[in-house]
């Protein structure tokens, strides 16, 4: 299968997510505490984004996949090949002499919507030639606009959770970020489609779960996180229309005072609504979370 064949685009993402009294991805290394780089600023890293995209099409029997399902579309019950290409490559606790057996006998590409998206991370030991190693789709680091001020809190409970007493305490337990606006880009290259298998229907199956990401995997230690713009830009000429960075520079939220300080809500930036003139002619610019 061709590029043209494929009619996958090149594109440029940018996910404004907003953080409120909420850990949006702990670090392991610091009792997970939200993630935080030397100069204060907040970080979301790739791989716990795309975990939740994962997570919402393994869960085959949830709302979210039951709404989306791209099978509904192609009368699943007589195409039993495209019916099986929704599975996750990296699900927890996958048995890897499984992986390597379907690596030789060419079932991967077709079976893995992840593999075909993102390529794999944990099988270089088991490269076949033809295996997928580069996906079509790359997250990059989500980092906030401004410094994040972050609260741990000691949980309590009722029920002891030792033999013989009666409460139980987690002393700085609840760590969380009081406020921060973060910026995760995104990257659509179609140049790798016919190398993963990677199709239009695995693309817009994306963009239609980045929108649930976060509403739909919410936890006790990030019940206000959630996406306020997803913007996806289809860049006009295949090669790239414009330059990345300026497509994302320009849908960067600006904080109106100081930079240095954490913000406390969403009033105190000024949030980009649209691309300016001379970007918005060279690529065909969406809010995925206005579809």
């Amino acid at each position: 299968m061709n590029n043209t064949e494929n009619k996958i685009k090149r594109a440029t993402g940018l996910l404004v997510i907003e953080v409120i009294n909420s850990n949006p991805n702990g670090d392991p290394d610091r009792e997970s505490d939200p993630r935080q780089r030397p100069d204060g600023r907040g970080e979301i890293s790739p791989v716990s984004f795309k975990r939740k995209l994962r997570d919402l099409v393994e869960d085959k029997e949830g709302p979210v996949w039951q709404a989306l399902n791209p099978n509904k579309q192609v009368n699943d019950h007589k195409d039993t090949e495209n019916a099986n290409k929704f599975f996750i490559l990296e699900s927890r606790g996958r048995n890897r002499t499984t992986i390597k057996d379907e690596l030789k006998n060419g079932k991967f590409t077709n079976k893995y919507w992840d593999g075909r998206l993102f390529g794999n991370t944990f099988l270089e030991d088991a490269m076949d030639k033809g295996t997928i190693k580069t996906g079509v789709v790359q997250f990059g680091l989500g980092v906030s606009v401004s410094p994040i001020e972050i609260e741990r809190h000691t949980n309590t409970v009722k029920a002891g959770v030792e033999e013989g007493k009666t409460a139980g305490m987690a002393p700085m337990g609840y760590r969380f970020v009081q406020h921060g606006v973060y910026c995760m880009p995104f990257f659509v290259n179609p140049s790798m489609a016919h190398k993963s298998g990677c199709t239009q229907q695995d693309i817009d199956l994306l963009k239609n779960l980045i929108p649930y990401a976060y509403s739909h995997t919410r936890s006790h230690a990030r019940p206000l996180v959630d996406i306020r713009h997803a913007w996806y830009c289809e860049h006009e000429n295949p090669l790239g229309s414009c330059s990345d960075f300026a497509l994302i520079e320009a849908l960067t939220p600006k904080k109106r005072s100081e930079t240095k300080t954490a913000s406390v809500n969403w009033a105190e930036y000024d949030v980009p609504k649209s691309l300016p003139d001379e970007l918005d002619k060279k690529v065909v610019c969406l809010d995925l979370m206005t579809l």
